[in-house]
């Protein structure tokens, strides 16, 4: 079957509006059957979490069904998905429930590809541990991270490795189960941030040798809150702090607090309309997530060849997404124009590309455009071909005004 963009468009009301929308990398437009989702457990009585009134158990189910949901997108146990507020929140939290087994002397890693929200937790946790950080780089010629990089910096005292998935950058794909063979070699644990890959490739935790995995479900056209998945046997060693009263419990120990249940629901919402871009019926839900993201990817893809190509006539464009392989999401610079112009440009065209670092600060840094980043074009399963063709519209009237027809 066909990828039916426009079936798709039709189901998210925000993109009436009529933007061309290429923020995805920063959070996806909504679905109706999420926003549907969100609403309907908000209509129905919620209360904590139990067995007896219809509130207990609609919350009880809520949590079930969003752990199921999160454990089939991730390729997970569902006994090892941890809920929080943000992928920031929840690293920040083991961080600081890790560094409790190091020992000065000990080392941890992470790299410059990465978000701060994947290096300043483990910097900072380090620092308090008295724990030696070590910063892996990768190639600012080529964008790509290797196992070359990561093996430079491991050591025997080396406790925990923190790496991208995937650039919410510049879109570079580090060899994560490669990575993860020579960290474990090591002895050391395997944080990966996901955020960014999650939107854009059919995960499997246990392929990519992750000890811990998070990402953020509005990246993928969910609501807002992160999730992380592990392994129960792991999170059982693990000692956070938490409450006397609250359940010791995994992975609800993690939890702090009662949960969002209405976000639960458009969590288990985008998973299932994730799903359904399988464009059929049969198979488990994993598996239709796994056709899903053939289709999503093999649309991106075609997508990217053809924004790569228009920007490739435009005299003034330098591309810095060029890892062999990266997800859809490219990061520019303008010969003599400031990004920020360009941005403020498209918008007044209804185009969103926006310009910064994106928290990826030494990601910038290393590759020498200082804090101030670039133009960042991300691709989404809804993108099409008329956005990107506005896209570079856009950007060759910003470049060229003389030439623009619109003035």
């Amino acid at each position: 079957m066909t990828y039916d963009l426009t079936a798709l468009r039709a189901r998210i009301p925000a993109l009436a509006a009529g933007t061309a929308h290429f923020d995805g990398p920063g959070g996806t437009q909504t679905p109706q059957p999420v926003i549907d989702a969100i609403s309907a457990a908000l209509s129905r009585p919620l209360s904590i979490r139990g067995d007896g009134l219809p509130g207990e158990r609609n919350a009880e189910t809520l949590v079930v069904e969003a752990r199921r949901a999160l454990a089939d997108l991730l390729g997970a146990d569902p006994a090892g998905i941890v809920f929080g507020r943000s992928a920031t929140q929840l690293t920040y939290d083991f961080s600081r429930t890790l560094a409790r087994t190091w020992a000065p002397g000990d080392e941890v890693v992470v790299t410059r590809l990465d978000h701060d929200a994947n290096i300043r937790p483990w910097v900072q946790a380090a620092e308090r541990a008295g724990v030696t950080v070590r910063r892996a780089d990768f190639d600012p010629a080529t964008g790509e991270l290797t196992t070359d990089h990561i093996r430079a910096v491991l050591s025997a005292r080396t406790r925990l490795v923190a790496v991208t998935a995937a650039s919410n950058l510049i879109g570079t794909i580090p060899p994560i189960a490669d990575i993860a063979r020579i960290v474990h070699e090591a002895g050391a644990l395997l944080y990966v941030d996901g955020v960014h890959y999650t939107a854009h490739a059919r995960v499997d935790v246990e392929a990519l040798g992750a000890d811990f995995y998070v990402c953020s479900p509005y990246k993928f056209l969910g609501p807002h809150h992160g999730v992380l998945a592990a392994r129960p046997a792991l999170l059982e060693t693990l000692r956070p702090d938490k409450l006397l009263p609250s359940t010791d419990a995994v992975p609800e120990r993690f939890e702090l607090g009662t949960l969002p249940y209405e976000f639960l629901a458009g969590t288990r919402a985008a998973v299932d309309f994730l799903a359904d871009l399988a464009g059929r019926p049969d198979g488990s839900r994993r598996e239709r997530l796994g056709a899903a993201f053939e289709r999503i990817e093999e649309h991106e893809g075609v997508l990217r060849d053809r924004l790569e190509r228009g920007l490739a006539a435009l005299d003034a464009v330098t591309v810095h997404s060029r890892a062999a392989r990266r997800t859809p999401t490219l990061l520019l610079t303008l010969d003599g124009h400031r990004t920020e112009d360009a941005y403020r440009f498209l918008a007044r065209r209804g185009v969103h590309a926006p310009s910064g670092s994106f928290y990826a600060l030494e990601a910038s840094r290393h590759l020498g455009l200082g804090d101030s980043g670039g133009l960042r074009i991300g691709l989404a399963p809804y993108t099409g071909e008329e956005d990107v063709d506005r896209l570079l519209a856009g950007l060759a009237a910003f470049l060229d005004p003389a030439a623009d027809a619109h003035g």
